[in-house]
């Protein structure tokens, strides 16, 4: 630590490293010629090293040369680092909750364009699959999954889902492409265990008329992503949400299995302790959130 000079006096280091003389490295910092050499003479007296080679023209010394990236680099990562402190510090952060399935595939790929369109606002974001309480929880606002019965809330609603079987190409490469529902009931399916959220293996067929006594099943996981994941690998079909899938059937690394509109009867809701969503910055959230969500819809009503 002794040997650390003034900053203005490594300012004049690294500026004359870049610079053929003192005159020209005098008018960037913008003192004079003499104060420039007094300041790199002061420099070699504290490291007790010969920096420049004095002549016509600055030419660094081996140990000059040696020093002169490393002083540059720090006043780039300082500079670097003001910078990106002075911009947090005019950003709004807006602490926002969903589960863990719902952000991974659907809103984690979509926030950049909320940082293209509103930068003032930094999100912060916290997954989790119970119920949100905004009297003793963090959060700002949250994203549910449910029927949209929150009276206590502001609450607007998203986007409704879809529900279909879905395949890797491999799968039915091996196994063979269903023709009928009922068909499915000789294929190993994958299971969803635990919340009514979850969408039911029953459910969709009682939708196609077809009556299950028992199914026959390949694996039951507890995660909606490691489910997607099984059926990625080939090991069975998995009964999807659209938005879980989305990206994988448009890269046909999954396929869906029956033209049949079968709407999940929950559906994605924003809410938010009511009052709050009148605050600007919610505001463009919200506005944000509601237009992506429209273009869900619409891919929705495409699959």
């Amino acid at each position: 630590m002794r040997d650390l000079p003034a900053t203005a006096t490594l300012r004049a280091f690294e500026v004359a490293t870049r610079h053929a003389t003192f005159t020209s490295a005098s008018e960037e910092l913008h003192i004079t010629q003499s104060a420039v050499s007094h300041q790199l003479k002061n420099l070699e007296a504290i490291w007790g090293l010969q920096l420049f080679q004095r002549g016509k023209s600055l030419r660094l010394t081996p140990a000059g040369a040696a020093l002169a990236p490393i002083v540059r680099e720090f006043f780039m990562n300082l500079t670097a680092t003001l910078t990106d402190l002075r911009t947090q510090k005019e950003r709004v952060r807006l602490k926002v909750s969903t589960t863990y399935s719902f952000a991974l595939k659907w809103l984690l790929p979509r926030l950049p364009s909320l940082s293209r369109q509103h930068p003032e606002i930094l999100v912060t974001l916290e997954t989790t699959d119970n119920v949100i309480n905004f009297s003793t929880d963090e959060p700002d606002v949250a994203i549910r999954f449910g029927s949209g019965n929150y009276p206590a809330l502001h609450v607007e609603f998203m986007f409704r889902e879809q529900v279909f079987p879905v395949a890797s190409p491999d799968f039915l490469n091996r196994f063979g492409v269903p023709h009928e529902p009922a068909e499915l009931l000789r294929y190993p399916l994958l299971t969803r265990d635990g919340a009514d959220q979850v969408p039911k293996w029953a459910s969709w067929f009682q939708h196609a008329g077809t009556g299950i006594s028992t199914l026959k099943e390949s694996v039951r996981f507890s995660d909606t992503n490691m489910t997607i994941e099984a059926a990625l690998l080939g090991q069975g079909i998995a009964l999807a949400r659209s938005g879980h899938v989305e990206t994988e059937i448009r890269e046909g690394s999954l396929v869906r299995l029956f033209d049949m509109p079968f709407l999940s009867p929950l559906a994605y809701y924003f809410v938010c302790p009511k009052g709050i969503e009148s605050q600007s910055h919610i505001i463009s959230f919200r506005h944000w959130l509601l237009a992506e969500s429209g273009k869900t819809r619409q891919a929705i009503d495409n699959i």
